[in-house]
């Protein structure tokens, strides 16, 4: 029969009582953003950018002067530097807003003997690597909450350390779900977690979320042991909110009702982000991360090609 664990206290980063958790995640938290790094550097070669000159708030690039123009544009510390006058261009103020959330709470720390990598690593890979791919295409990232949005090519370094630092207030107590609060019209939310809260806080708040008009896309992070409950004979089931635990015997007699409720729970959150126009795509944790992103990647495209923001 497959095992499964639950991260360490120390692993899971989760609240206050842990301590250490912070200085945990510092040390895994470096590979986890090699690896979005290169999951994102390998799907570039498919995504085209979109950035442009225009009036905005970032600088993007300097170019030659052309005569003509308006001189106020001229960057006259660039321009000393050499015998040519150059004009300071700054990011097209059309770049469009992507809210990227993940899932830190204590059930994403689940980790089973078929996965790969623990959900929480699986989350923060994918939303890290597609903050990257999102602003090397020209687009803002924020999290809700956390990080305004920014089209910094660190971008990565930055949420990473943001969640850090977040993680080490006093007081701090990871949520379950986004913050709920609509999001901004015309911008685009990337929502990552397993979404096996009460299923009725979690249709409320996509609703929320898109109540101002965003669009989003949900992703449903897995364990295969949580898709199937390969669980025979006595089992001793633990509650990772809590202490809570549940002894029962012939496990595999509860396989058939565990497996026609979670499709009902999983259903009616596709209902909800449907009559919202969101998408939603289930990635198990041992699959590998790229096909996921592959999912994100065509999503976001399909905006685009669409007319939408992104």
């Amino acid at each position: 029969m497959a095992q499964a664990r639950l991260l360490a206290d120390a692993q899971r980063w989760i609240g206050p009582r842990h301590g250490r958790g912070a200085l945990d995640l510092a040390g895994r938290l470096p590979n986890l953003v090699v690896s979005a790094r290169e999951i994102a550097g390998s799907m570039m070669q498919g995504v085209h950018g979109r950035r442009r000159a225009g009036t905005g708030e970032s600088f993007w690039q300097f170019r030659p002067f052309v005569s003509g123009e308006a001189a106020v544009g001229i960057d006259w510390r660039r321009s000393a530097r050499d015998d040519r006058t150059y004009i300071r261009e700054r990011e097209w103020e059309a770049a469009h807003t992507v809210w990227i959330w993940v899932d830190r709470s204590p059930s994403m720390a689940y980790m089973s003997e078929l996965a790969s990598q623990p959900k929480l690593d699986r989350a923060l890979v994918l939303g890290l690597a597609a903050a990257d791919l999102l602003v090397r295409g020209g687009e803002r990232v924020g999290i809700p909450g956390l990080v305004r949005p920014m089209a910094r090519r660190t971008i990565v370094d930055h949420l990473a350390e943001s969640m850090l630092v977040e993680m080490r207030r006093s007081g701090y107590v990871p949520a379950e779900l986004p913050p709920a609060v609509p999001l901004p019209p015309r911008s685009r939310a990337l929502f990552i977690g397993d979404w096996l809260s009460d299923v009725d806080d979690v249709t409320r708040a996509i609703a929320t979320a898109a109540s101002a008009g965003a669009g989003g896309h949900l992703v449903m992070i897995s364990d295969p042991i949580e898709e199937t409950f390969p669980f025979t004979g006595h089992v001793e089931l633990t509650d990772s909110d809590g202490p809570t635990r549940m002894r029962i015997g012939e496990a595999q007699q509860l396989r058939a009702d565990y497996v026609k409720r979670l499709a009902a729970h999983r259903e009616v959150i596709r209902q909800t982000c449907r009559l919202h126009g969101w998408t939603v795509a289930i990635h198990r944790t041992d699959r590998p991360a790229s096909e996921a992103m592959l999912t994100i990647a065509g999503a976001f495209e399909a905006d685009r090609r669409n007319g939408g923001q992104v």
